[in-house]
């Protein structure tokens, strides 16, 4: 619980969802009260982010895959079998709809830029921008697959390190047709005259690079944010490198308060040293909330979720992950030996030794692939919430489903007003956008990288 005198931060809640059965809770959508199956039913996501919209969430952020898990077993067969985050659809057809559904919520949506060409893609996210108000945000993954690799024409996938070389170039594209392309008074909506925009004041964008090219109009006139807030997930060395230099809100996953606080001191200091303000970016935790009126009430649902756990789903995503066929692994031995086996192609943070078994890893990782459990009452879970925001630095959660949308009911109903009556959450949203719903800010800082394709820069 805080024990300084100085006014805590205000502490940012994202939901951690997939448009999909198995996100990252293998298994659990078994149980009798699991909705996920519903995931196909657009009545089943407006009723979810209401619910969040109730609880203040900041957001509902999407994750997304493309390819299957098929590094297990060195097949997608328990991945079929279990439905690990397959069958999967596409998060981005959500957002119109539970935008119009809502006044607040954002929505943090997942596109795997390996794939898809930054021209149309900017396009989509202008689209999105506008339909929603300026409440989406982009989660920028470069894909860690190979099955994705192949199902889109290429033998596998390019080196861990020249993906990101890619993904620097794609953002210098996309900030290009997002910020210089139309000026901000372009628009003249003249009926009069007849002129419904200046051509003066419409700039070809002309890009050539080592990976694009490109020479064109950005197709869609300037949304409400431009570009979309940037979220990011990288944990690797370079990975780290990138959201300090692109990121807004970057997303870390770890149990360890003194390891995550290492990652974020690095973070922070790395956007320094790219001349941005290291509290421009939003550090966001993994985690897993199970609340109840009562500690025992809260334990009976842990014990009862974990009857449906799915250990072979787990082992599906870690080996995904990690990059390890943990099917090949005997389930008791150490996981030290099992990642001498690791590929660089996987963005993984520096680990330090984990002690555990390879069974170990796969009984914690059945909930929430082995977040950080936060369990008890609202008084518990928000003494832990806090001391995570002291000890680690972080800002906020993206918080994984158990039980959907059990989950996020129980934390709204019981943990929110908790929060609340401590001071360290809304009691309202902000007005505007996503972005100054988060920050106070309508555009990308000045120092962004992003700013300096700007007309008047």
């Amino acid at each position: 619980m805080m024990t300084s005198a100085a006014k805590p931060k205000e502490l940012r809640l994202n939901a951690f969802y997939m448009n999909c059965i198995t996100h990252q809770s293998p298994g659990l959508w078994r149980h009798p009260r699991d909705q996920t199956q519903r995931y196909t039913d657009l009545d089943y996501w407006v009723e979810l982010a209401r619910t969040l919209e109730r609880g203040y969430f900041d957001a509902l952020f999407l994750a997304d895959v493309l390819g299957v898990y098929d590094v297990y077993g060195r097949n997608a067969e328990a991945a079929l079998r279990g439905a690990v985050q397959v069958p999967v659809n596409d998060p981005m057809l959500l957002v119109p709809t539970l935008a119009y559904q809502t006044r607040h919520l954002g929505f943090g949506v997942t596109s795997i830029l390996s794939y898809d060409q930054p021209y149309a893609f900017a396009r989509r996210m202008s689209t999105l921008d506008h339909l929603t108000k300026g409440r989406v945000g982009w989660n920028v993954v470069t894909g860690y697959l190979d099955s994705a690799a192949r199902a889109s024409g290429r033998g596998k996938q390019r080196g861990h390190d020249q993906r990101y070389a890619v993904a620097d170039e794609y953002m210098e594209v996309v900030y290009k047709l997002w910020e210089g392309s139309w000026q901000d008074d372009a628009i003249l909506r003249d009926r009069d005259s007849g002129i419904f925009a200046d051509p003066g004041r419409i700039h070809k964008i002309v890009h050539e690079g080592e990976y694009f090219r490109l020479e064109g109009y950005h197709l869609s006139e300037p949304s409400p944010q431009r570009t979309p807030v940037l979220f990011q997930a990288g944990s690797s060395t370079r990975g780290r490198a990138f959201a300090a230099r692109h990121a807004e809100c970057v997303f870390i996953a770890g149990n360890s308060k003194t390891e995550i606080a290492r990652l974020v001191s690095e973070i922070r200091q790395a956007a320094a040293g790219h001349g941005r303000d290291p509290r421009d970016i939003t550090v966001f935790l993994s985690a897993v909330a199970i609340a109840g009126r009562s500690r025992a009430e809260a334990q009976s649902k842990l014990d009862d979720y974990r009857t449906y756990g799915d250990v072979e789903g787990a082992l599906v995503l870690q080996s995904g992950w990690q990059g390890i066929d943990f099917g090949a692994v005997p389930l008791d031995n150490p996981l030290s030996s099992a990642r001498e086996t690791v590929t660089q192609a996987h963005d993984r943070s520096d680990r330090a030794p984990d002690p555990r078994s390879v069974r170990q890893l796969a009984e914690a990782a059945t909930l929430g692939g082995g977040a950080p459990l936060l369990l008890g009452t609202a008084s518990d879970i928000a003494d832990e919430m806090q001391s995570w925001l002291e000890e680690a630095d972080i800002d906020g959660f993206n918080l994984v489903s158990a039980v959907a949308p059990e989950t996020y009911v129980d934390f709204v109903d019981i943990v929110v007003p908790e929060l609340q009556k401590r001071g360290v959450y809304k009691r309202d949203y902000r007005s505007g956008t996503l972005r100054e719903k988060l920050g106070d800010r309508p555009r990308l800082h000045a120092s962004h990288p992003a700013a300096r394709f700007r007309h008047g820069n």
